[in-house]
């Protein structure tokens, strides 16, 4: 008798377009702090999947104002990220057909309490049993406790579910392969495959690929 599946998606490149609301809202909290910031959009977006905290710390914050910038970055965020947020292709429909042959959970290194709000406003959130953001856990990805816990949420063992976590960085790889779970890495967020190859043997093109991928695997 075959496992019962279980499939955590990241958000940010997996699942959400949320590109420009992110990098907008770190221009804002470099010019709010009057931060000469000397890189540019997309150094920004290489850093996106880290937290907040590790990002800015990348981009150039001194270590020990940081949380100011976070604190600036947070304010914003809360009131663009509905309007600047979209649902990627196709990944309505992945998540659909997923939730016919599978329990589904989000494990993401942004914040829950602008999570859950995102999906809300997408109809999408009701498919989910849990979602594990950044409050949740110690250590984000690619630490293998965001799944970790994602699991005990979900009242499951790792040894009685064929369990599988789909993301387009190689930190939802590497956190896939620490917790011991398989992984799918997808080429519509912020890597490339050449990358993703690296952490794991099955890059698909979308999450709605990669379900349709899980899928055959069950019948």
């Amino acid at each position: 008798m075959k496992k019962e599946m279980i499939i955590l998606f990241d958000l940010d490149g997996t699942l959400l377009d949320s590109t420009d609301a992110i990098t907008d809202t770190f221009l804002h909290s470099f010019k709010e702090n009057n931060f000469d910031f000397k890189g540019s959009v997309e150094d920004i977006k290489k850093e996106i999947g880290y937290p907040l905290d590790i990002m800015f710390e990348t981009l150039g914050v001194n270590k020990e104002n940081v949380w100011d910038f976070v604190d600036s970055y947070k304010r914003q965020y809360r009131k663009v990220s509905l309007a600047q947020t979209t649902i990627l292709e196709n990944a309505y429909e992945a998540v659909v057909e997923a939730s016919k042959f599978a329990r589904l959970g989000v494990v993401t290194t942004k914040t829950g309490s602008y999570s859950v709000p995102l999906l809300e406003n997408l109809n999408i959130m009701q498919y989910f049993e849990v979602l594990i953001g950044r409050e949740n856990v110690e250590n984000p990805k690619p630490h293998p406790e965001p799944i970790l816990v994602a699991l005990e949420k979900m009242n499951c063992e790792i040894k009685n579910y064929d369990v599988w976590m789909i993301g387009d960085t190689k930190l939802d790889l590497i956190a896939a392969n620490e917790a011991n779970v398989n992984s799918i890495g997808v080429l519509c967020g912020y890597s490339n495959e050449e990358e993703l190859k690296k952490y794991t043997n099955i890059v698909k093109k979308d999450s709605f690929e990669a379900v349709q991928y899980l899928k055959s695997l069950i019948k």
